[in-house]
């Protein structure tokens, strides 16, 4: 399976969702992670108080991430993590390292 992860440094998932300009997709089997890809996406946070929720950039996420089981990130806030799982994208906060995080998230999914 797909999980996309929010990572400064590839190694921890270490990153809040809106400050994340992409996302590293791996693919878990069993207990094997591996990186298949990285995809650039427009920050979220841009604090723009007309725009507080970015329906727009979320979309494009959701859509550039399409094929992912879920997403991954440090931080997430509310509204981003209800709309993005509105649709379709399962997301999670959790931290700790990639290659032990993923394979127990994909023995829940």
């Amino acid at each position: 399976m797909l999980i996309a992860v929010a990572s400064k440094d590839g190694i921890e998932i270490n990153q809040h969702f809106g400050h994340a300009e992409r996302f590293l997709i791996y693919e878990v089997e069993d207990v094997q992670v591996r990186l298949v890809e990285q995809k650039a996406v427009e920050k979220y946070c841009r604090l723009d108080p007309d725009h507080p929720l970015r329906g727009d950039t979320l979309k494009e996420t959701a859509d550039a991430l399409k094929g992912c089981r879920a997403l991954v990130c440090a931080m997430m806030g509310e509204a981003p993590k209800l709309e993005l799982e509105r649709l379709g994208m399962e997301t999670f906060v959790v931290e700790g390292k990639i290659c032990d995080i993923l394979p127990d998230l994909a023995k829940v999914l």
